[in-house]
């Protein structure tokens, strides 16, 4: 289980202390071997979250929570320019010196640029706060244009939606794309329709001792593969196969197979322009009419109109296109 701490300030904007707690919550709830426990801490001083989304909060840990923390977040505040206090200072540099990981969002950075940790590194910060960050800590080179600037063990971005895809670099960085592309997308989905099913859209993910022959089978979507291919390459018996598979991901081999086909096809109209018949090909589908079949039946919908719903719906969210 990874420890996520997220250090709250006064007047932090409300859709950043929320952020993390949606994604890292997403990327556990959809792939049971991932896990993560989100911790919102507040700082000294803290008394509400700011605009655009102004609420009370009375998070459940103080900078105790940030004691054992994996990674600690640092969204912004509106006391920026004040500086964090002492005690919050301290408690950073102490994570930092136990091995933690630390992000910071927005003018959350100038809350990790004030412990020194960033001095001689990348970083990035809002646009209109660049100019500010780079004057006010000499020591930092700043990134104007930068969405996350990846310094590790240190992690600042500019980004949209309190930081999303700092979010997903983590998650990246933890249990690899597919499980962060899946996670935004998740994330997206529920946001447009939190009433969705699941199942229309998520494979189930592998249990321990299917791990390895399901990576090597995702990792050949694009071939014939067959029963008696899977069953060879996991060393088992059809029938042994057939048990295991159900045990741990609740499907038969060949369900799954076709799955995480649908679900590859899935990723490829999200984050790419390649006709349907080179999606038909890449995911093991064959033609483009097996590929609309597998496909209405498994999410509802064409891949077209897949397509053009989710990069609409991502654009109206974030105010970007998806990226390739």
């Amino acid at each position: 289980m990874s420890v996520i701490a997220v250090l709250a300030l006064d007047g932090v904007p409300g859709h950043e202390l929320t952020t993390p707690g949606l994604f890292f919550g997403t990327a556990a709830r959809y792939h049971p071997h991932v896990g993560y426990e989100v911790r919102y801490c507040a700082a000294p001083g803290f008394r509400t979250a700011g605009p655009p989304a102004v609420f009370r909060a009375d998070p459940p840990w103080g900078l105790e929570g940030l004691d054992g923390a994996d990674t600690v977040l640092l969204p912004g505040w509106a006391g920026f320019r004040d500086g964090p206090p002492p005690e919050a200072v301290a408690a950073l540099r102490a994570a930092a010196a136990r091995g933690a990981r630390i992000g910071a969002v927005g003018t959350g950075v100038f809350t990790l640029a004030a412990t020194g940790l960033l001095d001689g590194r990348r970083a990035t910060t809002a646009r209109r706060y660049t100019a500010e960050l780079a004057r006010r800590h000499p020591r930092i080179e700043v990134d104007p244009a930068g969405t996350v600037v990846d310094a590790a063990p240190y992690y600042s971005a500019a980004g949209v939606l309190g930081g999303l895809d700092l979010c997903l670099r983590l998650i990246t960085l933890d249990h690899g794309e597919a499980v962060a592309v899946e996670t935004e997308r998740q994330v997206f989905l529920e946001l447009h329709d939190p009433a969705a099913p699941a199942e229309a859209t998520a494979t189930a993910p592998p249990g321990d001792s299917l791990g390895p022959t399901l990576r090597w089978l995702e990792a050949h979507l694009d071939h014939p593969l067959t029963l008696d291919d899977i069953a060879d390459h996991a060393g088992l018996t059809v029938r042994a196969l057939t048990r295991r598979f159900r045990a741990e991901t609740g499907l038969p081999p060949l369900q799954y197979l076709l799955r995480a086909r649908v679900q590859l096809a899935q990723r490829l109209l999200e984050r790419g322009d390649e006709p349907v018949e080179r999606i038909a090909l890449r995911t093991g589908l064959g033609t483009p009419a097996n590929l609309r079949h597998h496909f209405q039946r498994h999410t509802g919908t064409s891949p077209r109109i897949y397509r053009a719903a989710f990069r609409s719906l991502v654009t109206t969210l974030s105010g970007t296109e998806p990226s390739d």
